[in-house]
């Protein structure tokens, strides 16, 4: 790859990382003169086209995200050389270690830089969940640290392409289970709070030093994350202040709806956190090494008597003269009184030329925001709302509460919070993220509220399952407001094309048809010069453009037709066939039950007035469809039983 031209302007200078799924270079733009970094997809991974789909798909996303805190993702691509395809990424060329490398040589960090890197973290996923982009591979080699202490997350355009196959493949991914949550570690649906347990997970590590679980294999970890309690971070470090040891073990907690429900209610606490508490990182460096610390002066003595003045120093060497030690102490004396008379001259005529400009703090509760915003103006302070909430005793608009005592003595430009009532008749917004249709609209008529509902393709969320509302939940909002929520269609379906099945047997072609997402219709068998069990018709032509999941009807030859040999007139008929008729195979392909781990299959015969029992056998799910074979006379009746359940008659014709 070195040297190579990429999209025509990006040049691979040299190699800078490898990680599970791809290897990233340094490259040159040269269309805009700058360095890049060029994340290029493993070879093993480029024949799997649902991977790249979704990885495209995926990394397009990202690009759309702009945030401070998150690695800037300039351009997606691939381009073919010779037998070979290259998909590549280009992204924002960081100059800075990952989280891991940092701590891995220094092991735990300070808790004030634990806070802070926390805080940055978190405000990435905030970003990103806003935006309907969940990272699922939140761990500290996916952070990089800047040279100026700026965190970037990265990541975010192939973390959701990542399968369970590439989970097993390589050895780098191995280590995203040491932060995975238990619902990703059994399989399950994950959602925002899945990358909340990450954070969690980093935030453990960065205050320990340590990953909470260990294990010989990536299983036995995983394991651990669904099973096993975790040891709170203040056990391995009685250091840790409680609360935020209370922060980490409610991000890390095994059910998601016992963890922080958003990165908004997480980012609240820590900063919270770290406004009402001194970060001092190791309190006990404080008392060491304090030469360089400021120092008390030596304390001054004044015999009365005769008016001498001692400096009492260390140093308690004779002078050779007594009077040169008075001169100098007088002369720092005359120079210290003449600096306080300059200095407070020089405020007594500030003061008088441009007296202090700070004011005390007005009384806002019960004003309106115009009248507020209004004296804001006179007195030159500014207003900011913290929130609206639901309140019986103001009208709707008016200011309940302010951050700022009365009287307390602010700048001018000193930013003033306040809450603002929104009425005794408002409504409190349900959270409907991530609920059933039926469930959200359920909770919004309850509210007494409105709904409007819009439907998108998603590859994760199940269908008719909200992703999305634009009124945030809690919010305060009048009664009948309309709630806009976007509701989950499944995953996009994609086309195929039909290809020729006829001549292929029923095993083959049935293979074909589910490895191209598409489903085997009805099959049914006739006499056909053809050999036994050769598909010999399907329902749509080869070419033919066909939605994913279509279903295919198929015939299957039964193999020539048989003729029975003449029958003497003087021979009576045997007794199992009074009319003379010849029994012969007669095929069909039955599905078990999918939702049971075997399937019981009992096929009864009904022919000559008799009945009886032809097959039964049980049959896994796992295994798929199988093709039975039985014998019978023409018009023969043959019931069909899943575990002892009806489920259709086939007649054996001509």
């Amino acid at each position: 790859m070195i040297g190579r031209m990429l999209g025509n302007r990006y040049e691979v200078v040299e190699q800078i990382g490898i990680g599970g799924m791809a290897v990233v270079y340094k490259a040159k733009c040269h269309l805009l003169d700058r360095f890049v970094a060029i994340k290029v997809l493993k070879e093993e991974f480029t024949e799997d086209e649902d991977f790249i789909r979704k990885f495209r798909r995926e990394s397009q996303a990202a690009a759309s995200l702009s945030h401070p805190n998150i690695l800037n993702i300039y351009d997606v691509g691939s381009e073919e050389t010779g037998e070979k395809k290259i998909h590549y990424i280009v992204m924002e060329y960081i100059k800075g270690k990952t989280l891991k490398e940092i701590v891995v040589a220094e092991g735990k960090m300070p808790i004030d830089t634990s806070i802070n890197y926390s805080i940055q973290i978190g405000e990435a996923l905030l970003h990103a969940h806003k935006n309907h982009i969940i990272h699922r591979d939140i761990k500290p080699h996916n952070i990089m640290v800047t040279e100026d202490g700026r965190l970037k997350v990265t990541d975010f355009g192939i973390a959701r392409a990542v399968t369970s196959s590439t989970i097993t493949t390589t050895s780098n991914v191995l280590g995203s289970v040491h932060y995975f949550s238990p619902e990703q570690a059994r399989g399950g649906y994950t959602d925002e709070k899945s990358d909340i347990y990450s954070l969690g997970i980093v935030m453990y590590e960065m205050l320990t030093g340590k990953i909470p679980f260990e294990g010989e294999t990536p299983i036995s970890v995983a394991l651990k994350h669904v099973q096993d309690e975790m040891t709170p971070p203040i056990e391995v470090d009685p250091q840790i202040p409680v609360e935020l040891n209370n922060i980490i073990m409610k991000c890390v907690q095994k059910r998601q709806s016992d963890r922080y429900q958003s990165a908004t209610e997480l980012l609240t606490d820590l900063k919270n956190f770290r406004s009402t508490s001194v970060l001092i990182g190791d309190k006990s460096k404080i008392s060491e090494n304090t030469s360089e610390m400021t120092r008390v002066i030596p304390v001054m003595s004044v015999n009365g008597n005769n008016g001498e003045t001692e400096l009492m120093a260390k140093n308690t060497k004779k002078k050779k003269d007594n009077k040169k030690p008075f001169v100098i102490i007088g002369a720092i004396l005359a120079a210290f009184a003449l600096t306080s008379i300059i200095f407070f001259g020089y405020m007594q005529l500030k003061d008088n030329i441009n007296p202090s400009s700070d004011f005390p703090m007005p009384n806002l509760v019960g004003l309106t925001l115009d009248d507020a915003e209004k004296l804001a103006s006179e007195q030159n302070f500014q207003i900011n709302i913290i929130d609206r909430v639901v309140n019986n005793e103001f009208d709707a608009g008016k200011i309940i509460s302010q951050n700022v005592d009365v009287d307390v003595r602010i700048k001018p430009g000193f930013p003033v919070g306040v809450i603002l009532s929104t009425g005794g008749n408002s409504v409190s917004v349900p959270l409907l993220i991530n609920k059933s249709l039926v469930e959200a609209e359920e909770l919004i008529k309850d509210a007494g509220l409105r709904v409007a509902v819009n439907y998108e393709f998603h590859d994760t969320i199940p269908i008719d399952v909200v992703i999305s509302q634009d009124i945030e939940a809690l919010s305060s909002v009048e009664p009948n407001t309309r709630i806009s929520i976007v509701v989950s269609k499944g995953e996009e379906t994609r086309e195929v094309v039909m290809i020729q099945l006829v001549g292929m047997t029923i095993s083959q072609a049935m293979n074909e048809l589910v490895g191209m997402d598409l489903v085997v219709g009805e099959t049914n068998y006739e006499a056909n010069e053809a050999p036994p069990n050769q598909v010999i018709w399907q329902s749509y032509e080869p070419g033919t453009p066909l939605e994913t999941n279509t279903a295919v009807d198929l015939n299957i030859s039964s193999g020539p037709e048989v003729i029975p040999d003449p029958v003497e007139p003087d021979e009576p008929d045997e007794p199992d066939d009074p009319i003379g008729q010849v029994e012969s195979d007669f095929s069909f392909v039955l599905t078990p039950f999918s939702d049971r781990e075997q399937t019981r299959v009992t096929i009864v015969r009904k022919q000559n007035n008799r009945t009886e029992t032809v097959y039964n056998s049980n049959h896994k799910s796992s295994d798929g469809p199988f093709e039975v074979t039985v014998r019978g006379i023409t018009g023969a009746e043959f019931e069909i039983y899943f575990d002892e359940i009806y489920q259709f008659t086939r007649v054996k014709e001509d």
